[in-house]
Order: structure tokens, then sequence, then C-alpha cells
């Protein structure tokens, strides 16, 4: 077992190398047994095409291009360690299944240009919709179909293509009846007759250039490639959530034996952050930072937990969860509230 300070060591010694220097590749990793297991999915749906997985610096299909692009750092369990130390949290194999089944609807996409189709502007929508980062969704609505978190099909008519794809791929899942009633059956029906219809139709693919990034194209270090995705969080006045953390804790001096708050914020960070993200759909590097902020400004008031600690638990995460989807309406952390 690898001790504290050792990782330390390596930990540092792959932040200052060049990623395309780290030798990484899919094969002989648990990655590619998932890849492998994608093409066994999609023979059974009696598919032909196989879209090329590669790894690049995160999940896509680059500029419209039927290539799935998959983050470097799940074909290494110590690139993966870091990798939690910036985003909470590394995809499961059961997460990567399931990225990698919404990416290839992507694939199919583009590969068949689907999206140039008239049907399927009637079943998803106008593919020229702009596309924007941050978008309302209604959680109750049926009208989508459910697989990546945060109500994903609901961002654009091409998300929404890909995620019908991704349920309709998933084994074992009977869509039929998981959708009976809903008006996302549609979608997968629309989906399974296309399927068939060019199934067996081998389309032509590009190959992989630089322009697609693969890892020996990212020609600087871990440590940057990480500075470039820390963007600072829109927050103009940290002090604006002041009045909000003294209603959640309580002054350090008046309840002087209770656990600082700022301590008891970064115990629970990983947990804080990751049910955040999970209810609203933005990314657990973003969230992250929201929580490290408010445990700097629970500390520069001298705050401490007054209540249970679940219950605790329970309304700081209440609490984020609202900042976060005004985040998300809004792009901005604050709103409108006048600052303390």
């Amino acid at each position: 077992m690898t001790s504290d300070s050792d990782w330390e060591v390596e930990r540092e010694r792959l932040l200052s190398q060049r990623i395309s220097d780290i030798g990484l590749s899919l094969e002989g990793t648990v990655l590619e047994q998932l890849v492998t297991q994608l093409y066994v999915e999609l023979d059974g749906r009696g598919l032909v095409f196989r879209p090329r997985v590669y790894l690049s610096d995160q999940w896509g299909c680059p500029d419209g291009t039927p290539l799935i692009g998959v983050p470097f750092y799940l074909a290494d369990p110590r690139l993966a360690r870091i990798e939690e130390d910036f985003a909470l949290e590394v995809e499961s194999e059961v997460d990567v299944m399931r990225f990698l089944r919404h990416e290839a609807g992507h694939a199919f996409n583009y590969a068949y240009r689907l999206h140039d189709r008239a049907d399927w502007h009637e079943v998803f929508g106008p593919y020229s919709r702009p596309y924007r980062d941050r978008y309302r969704s209604d959680p109750f609505t049926h009208q989508y179909v459910r697989h990546i978190l945060g109500w994903y099909a609901q961002k654009h008519p091409d998300e929404d293509f890909a995620e019908t794809f991704a349920v309709w791929l998933t084994p074992d899942l009977d869509w039929r009846a998981e959708y009976a009633g809903w008006g996302a059956l549609k979608k997968l029906e629309y989906i399974d007759t296309v399927m068939r219809e060019v199934g067996q139709v081998q389309p032509e693919t590009p190959e992989l250039t630089d322009d697609d990034l693969p890892v020996t194209a990212m020609q600087y270090t871990l440590a940057e490639h990480y500075r470039d995705m820390d963007d600072a969080l829109p927050v103009s006045d940290p002090r604006i959530f002041d009045g909000d953390l003294r209603t959640l804790f309580g002054k350090a001096g008046e309840i002087p034996d209770n656990e600082r708050a700022a301590d008891f914020i970064r115990r629970h960070r990983r947990e804080i952050a990751g049910r955040i993200a999970y209810w609203t759909g933005e990314p657990p590097a973003v969230v992250r930072k929201f929580v490290d902020l408010i445990a700097e400004r629970a500390d520069a008031l001298e705050l401490a937990v007054r209540g249970r600690e679940a219950s605790t638990l329970i309304e700081l995460t209440a609490f984020g969860t609202a900042v976060v989807m005004n985040y998300r309406y809004t792009d901005d952390f604050a709103g409108d509230r006048p600052g303390e």
C-alpha cells in the first residue's frame, strides 16, 4: 500500500507531466472492457456501426463527429484519484456505461446525419436550436426519458435524441413498459424504427486527428489541465450568503462546545456537493467550489453547528440546491438579493 507521503510525491510528479507523455492507452484497462460491452450491446440491437472510442479531455463527440472521446483519467487509477480531488468523484462502471450509451447516440446521429431528416425534427425539435450549458428543466414532465442525472434530455434536441437512444440501447430494460403512457414513448419508438432502417448500413467516418484532442495531442501538464478548468465562481461579493449561513448556524461564542460550521461543511464536503449536483444537474466541480466558498464564509463569521448533524445536513443541502438552481437559471449565484 502506498503511504500518504509516497502518494504526494507521485501526485506532484504526475501533475508536472505533460498528459501526452504519461503513456495513457485504452488497452488493458477496465475502460477497454466497457467499450467492448458497448459494442456487444450495439451488436445485440443489430447495428453494424462501431463508433471509435478514444481518450480525450472529457466526454463528447467533438464538433459533431461520430467519434467518442472519454476522459483520460478513466484509463489510470492514479489519475482517477487526482480527478477526485477536483471533481469530488469519478464515474463508476455503471456511470461509464451510461455515458458511453449516450455518446453512442450522438455518434449515430452524426454518422447517419439523422438530424437532417424532417421526421427527426418533428419528433425531437429543431437541431439548430441554440445550445446552452444551463437550461430550465421540468422534473415532472413525461415528454423526455430519464437517463443521465439532471434531466439532461431537456437540454437540447440533440441531447434528447442521445438520451433516448441510450435508454433504447440499455440491455434488460423494457422501455415500452417503462415509458408506457409517456410522451417519450413516441421518441423511443421512432429510434427503434430508424435503427432498423439504417442499422445494417456502414457509414463513412472520419479519421481521428489532433483536432479531436486525443491524449497524444494534449501537450500540456496535468496541473495546467486542471488550472484551465478551474474558473472562478460568478460571485461578486461572497458576503451575499452571510445571512443564510447565520440562519443555518449559530455564533461559535454562544455554543462553544459545538463543532465549528466550517469544519462541519468541509467534513461533509463530498456528501453535500454530491447531493446538490445530483438534484441540480450542475457539474460537481462547480458545486464543489460553491461548497468551499460557503465554508470560507462560515469560517470568517466564526459560526458553529447548533442543531443535530442530520437536520443540519438537510438544511444545508436544501440551501445549496436553491442557490445552484438560481445559478442554472440566471448564470448568477447571488441573483438580485441585496448584500449583507
